[in-house]
């Protein structure tokens, strides 16, 4: 089977991604693809919903690259001391001491905030004199950023800086550019940990630097760090991309969008999932690593190989959704890998819920005449294969 590359046609890949999933899942489930035009050998992509259950849960699949061998000279930074990147025993270590305090308890405790959030910023969008402008800029970054750095306890002055960072982790405009953001991020997080061990306030930082299980196991402070960075950065780069993907979604069908108006109380859980399935805001996961050959889909991945499992080509397979292709906030919301499976399923998926749900019902709510702005130009597609959405979301209002 030939190798797929992607990245002779990466401005096209940006733009729809599905295609390119599409043909790929006709011809077979698992395939090797070549991402980026400086990668050494190819990588090996799930693409079928049931294969990639399989992979997001087999044990042959690491996602510590430490342990692989793929990586001699990486420079190891605090930041990656995250549940994201380990393997049990030691991710059952981190998720279990992470869950004591991300709790739903907590989550379901910010409703209120999050309610709160959301109507301050449509009140100044509503205050524009103009009725109009970037929808990311005005709901969809600044609601999941302000939630998840209150959250962590991070100082508000410190948030136009990390914008930048996290755009350049999950999005970056160069290898150097995210090396660097890895970098200060890492630092800044170490100081503001220290501060928070000196002096602890209710956030979630502090409950996590100061937390222990029964046997007196605790974080270290690189545990720390990395736990901080992981939910900083997943925590609101992907909320921002449910919201301004969902809003795109529902704008693009207009009689979803309608009946989604005439009953928020029903079809609104529903409809977030279906944005999540059509259109999520991750891509593929970040690697796992063959720690022996393994048979999947009707390919021998070797042992060594980098896998990706594709989210969004797994929830567009019509072997596990009907018509895959149609927007529909009335499917049966089940079953869909937006926010991954099996040990490394996201944490943070209630409170993604959550803001998802405030911010869209809100949104429609307080702007009945919202529409594309028609002089807005073409999309602006976010770089990059991990992360599938638009920079830039121009709206009159």
């Amino acid at each position: 089977m030939p190798v797929v590359d992607i990245s002779a046609s990466a401005e096209e890949f940006d733009a729809d991604p599905y295609a390119f999933y599409e043909r790929m899942r006709a011809a077979a489930p698992v395939h090797q693809i070549v991402l980026n035009a400086d990668e050494i050998q190819p990588s090996w992509m799930i693409v079928g919903h049931e294969e990639a259950r399989r992979a997001l849960n087999h044990p042959a699949l690491s996602k510590d690259w430490r342990s692989s061998g793929n990586f001699p000279d990486a420079q190891l930074n605090a930041v990656n001391s995250n549940m994201l990147e380990s393997d049990p025993p030691h991710h059952t270590r981190l998720r279990r001491l992470v869950a004591r305090e991300f709790t739903a308890r907590r989550m379901e405790g910010m409703r209120t905030r999050v309610q709160q959030i959301t109507d301050e910023l449509l009140d100044a969008m509503a205050a524009r004199p103009e009725r109009g402008g970037d929808l990311i800029d005005a709901l969809a970054f600044p609601l999941p950023m302000t939630v998840i750095c209150e959250l962590l306890g991070v100082p508000d002055l410190d948030r136009a800086r990390f914008r930048h960072w996290s755009n350049e982790i999950v999005a970056p405009t160069s290898g150097a550019s995210n090396s660097t953001a890895h970098q200060e991020l890492g630092i800044y997080l170490a100081e503001l940990i220290e501060a928070k061990a000196k002096e602890p306030g209710e956030d979630l930082l502090s409950a996590l630097i100061r937390t222990s299980d029964e046997d007196g196991d605790s974080l270290s402070c690189d545990e720390v760090i990395g736990m901080a960075f992981l939910l900083l950065v997943a925590g609101h780069e992907t909320t921002v991309n449910l919201i301004s993907n969902g809003v795109r979604a529902l704008l693009a069908h207009p009689g979803q969008l309608a009946a989604l108006r005439e009953d928020f109380d029903g079809l609104l859980d529903g409809a977030v999932e279906e944005m999540l399935r059509y259109d999520g805001p991750v891509q593929h996961t970040t690697y796992r690593y063959a720690r022996e050959s393994l048979e999947l889909g009707g390919a021998t991945i070797p042992a060594e190989a980098t896998v990706l499992v594709s989210l969004a080509g797994a929830d567009r397979d019509p072997a596990r959704f009907a018509d895959p292709e149609v927007f529909d906030i009335g499917r049966a919301p089940q079953g869909h890998l937006a926010f991954g499976h099996g040990l490394h399923f996201c944490i943070g998926a209630p409170l993604a819920r959550m803001e998802g749900r405030i911010a869209i019902r809100s949104l429609l709510e307080r702007f009945p005449g919202l529409a594309e702005d028609p002089a807005a130009g073409p999309p602006a597609w976010l770089p990059g294969t991990l992360m599938h959405g638009v920079s830039r979301l121009p709206l009159r209002w």
